[in-house]
């Protein structure tokens, strides 16, 4: 490896490790460890198509990175040897302070700490990854590459909510975006595929996974997308409702008293595909929906209709898209997604080719269409891993 780079995604219970080169964006070892704090803990360390797995009380990040160094001596190349860069952190939200990688230090840890009021849900966790990483890799320096930094480009037209100014001023209330790693990879790649460079192509990104966000992309920068303060906004996820008026929230508390805190837990995990159809898998809603269920049929019409509107909006907002990339879970994998989120688009430049569709691409679209339509599968860590491998280089 020429720029080896661990890299870390912690989540609340959970974290995702890679081990990637940060010139090729390969990489060669990767790993979850799940339900750190419980009994069952468990890590599943892949590497060179072998498959070990460990099971087992872990007690926190602690127990569960030095499990990781463990499975990497076990199977792999020991950390210790690997000619480790540095160990890059996945972090949520980043604000409006964080439009770039960063190198950690303890004011940076505060600033992530602070952030915290804009995602209760992840910031914590990431920096719990951090400090623990800190503590383990006392000599490699931590970079954290924020989901938001993508987004720093979204002009005001797009980013500003009409609220009072100091909601706006006081608070940080905007429009952030997530997703950004991914949407930075992919907008990249299609532009590859078309040939041209990404500062001469507009693309749409639609990544779609159980949380899902789609993104414009004009000449390599973003200008608009679906998710907005919070990754609650924009389209029906797994869990999350998506757009709703928010004097729903309002609504609620009135009629039947639930506090605010319980409204927020319907909206972020009890909603979303869930609450339509039962499920929130979209390889069970599909296959729901071939059997003729209709709350699913509903469930995936509507979720296809939003990214519709989404793809639509954003073609607008472009002047012309070059063209639409589908990627995550749902979008590489679902041809009937992608089909029915771009059908009836053909007025605006989209014409499908089915066959190549139900094969997976890579492209999708007829070689006449104005828009070429795309899978690409994501590589978020390979992502951060090139930009901690450019950030140390500068």
């Amino acid at each position: 490896m020429g720029a080896p780079v661990l890299v870390i995604n912690s989540g609340s219970s959970s974290i995702k490790y890679q081990l990637v080169d940060g010139e090729t964006m390969e990489a060669s070892t990767s790993g979850l460890i799940e339900r750190i704090g419980q009994s069952d803990s468990v890590l599943t360390h892949k590497h060179a198509g072998e498959r070990a797995v460990r099971e087992g009380r872990l007690a926190d990040y602690g127990e569960g990175l030095e499990a990781m160094v463990a499975a990497f001596e076990e199977a792999g190349t020991p950390l210790a040897d690997a000619g480790l860069i540095a160990v890059a952190h996945r972090v949520v939200h980043g604000g409006e302070r964080f439009v770039q990688p960063v190198v950690v230090d303890d004011e940076v840890e505060r600033a992530i700490d602070e952030l915290s009021a804009l995602a209760p849900l992840h910031n914590p966790a990431n920096l719990e990854g951090i400090r623990t990483a800190r503590k383990l890799f006392p000599k490699l320096p931590q970079v954290a590459v924020f989901d938001t930094a993508f987004h720093a480009t979204v002009p005001e037209r797009a980013h500003l909510y009409a609220v009072p100014s100091e909601w706006r001023e006081e608070h940080g209330v905007r429009r952030y975006g997530f997703h950004g790693t991914s949407h930075a990879y992919v907008s990249r790649k299609a532009a590859e595929m078309l040939g041209k460079s990404p500062k001469a192509v507009n693309v749409i990104v639609a990544h779609l996974g159980n949380g899902a966000s789609v993104t414009a992309v004009e000449r390599g920068r973003s200008i608009d997308t679906s998710m907005g303060l919070t990754p609650l906004e924009g389209l029906v996820m797994g869990t999350r409702s998506g757009d709703i008026d928010p004097a729903i929230v309002f609504h609620m508390h009135r009629r039947t008293g639930a506090s605010f805190a319980d409204l927020d837990a319907d909206l972020n995990q009890r909603s979303g595909m869930l609450a339509l159809s039962g499920h929130q898998d979209n390889r069970v809603i599909e296959r729901a929906a071939a059997a003729g269920d209709r709350a699913a049929q509903v469930a995936l019409e509507i979720y296809c209709y939003r990214i519709r509107k989404y793809i639509g909006s954003y073609i607008a907002a472009l002047g012309g898209a070059d063209a639409i990339a589908f990627t995550a879970g749902i979008g590489e994998n679902s041809a009937e997604v992608r089909a029915q989120a771009l059908s009836s688009l053909v007025a605006l430049g989209v014409d499908l080719d089915e066959a190549a569709n139900a094969a997976g691409g890579p492209v999708i679209s007829t070689p006449q269409s104005p828009i070429t339509v795309m899978v690409i599968p994501t590589n978020e860590e390979g992502e951060i891993a090139s930009q901690t491998a450019a950030l140390l280089r500068s």
